[in-house]
């Protein structure tokens, strides 16, 4: 009976533990996305690597120190984070594109496309992969085919927010403007906390742009 009520008694501080443990890495987490957002990533990179430790397995933990890394200019630490990430999580969209335009501005043009390509092949039903080299044939000019890809990818899900932008800044590059803002729109409505998002849509607004007039 005195064993069972000492294990009894460890399940609920262990309970109670982990409920302040989590407690603890979603202060971090916060207060390292917050910091990020107002360009301290060094204070951020701190408040994830605090929470990191803690929690050593989250993988958007290790994302978000990633873009710390990156916004820092140390890109070997932020491409072995981003490949950690991946290999956790393979289909981590966010983390993808982060890989992917870190080897752009490189001149890792080729690994970039390899990075991408392989992801598709892996998940031809997931319509991201395909907003990902869209986004990737946007950069090298080809409009058309990027806008190809992405209807491929709005046919798997009309839903897909990174579908919505990476269709909305085809449109701004092809001077429909109120097309771009229609979808930047739809795409804030899905994810409100995107700050990109929320920032493109502004600038549209600002110059003036309307929804377009229904036909």
């Amino acid at each position: 009976m005195m064993r069972t009520g000492h294990v009894a008694a460890l399940v609920l501080c262990l309970g109670g533990c982990t409920t302040a443990v989590e407690d603890r890495v979603q202060f971090y987490n916060t207060d390292g996305v917050h910091l990020f957002q107002a360009g301290n990533y060094q204070g951020a990179g701190e408040s994830f690597q605090a929470a990191l430790a803690l929690e050593p397995t989250d993988v958007n933990l290790r994302f978000n120190l990633a873009r710390c890394y990156d916004r820092e200019g140390d890109s070997a630490n932020a491409e072995k984070l981003y490949r950690e990430c991946l290999v956790a999580a393979p289909n981590h969209g966010a983390c993808h594109h982060a890989l992917a335009v870190l080897l752009v501005h490189q001149g890792r043009q080729p690994e970039a496309e390899q990075l991408i390509h392989n992801w598709l092949a892996r998940e031809p039903k997931r319509p991201t992969p395909y907003a990902e080299e869209a986004w990737l044939l946007h950069q090298q000019g080809d409009l058309p085919l990027a806008q190809a890809r992405l209807q491929q990818a709005f046919d798997l899900d009309p839903h897909d927010v990174r579908t919505l932008v990476e269709l909305a800044r085809i449109y701004e590059a092809t001077d429909r403007p109120d097309r771009a803002l229609v979808l930047y729109e739809r795409a804030l409505a899905l994810d409100p906390h995107d700050s990109e998002i929320a920032a493109r849509l502004d600038r549209l607004r600002t110059r003036g742009v309307k929804s377009p007039h229904p036909d």
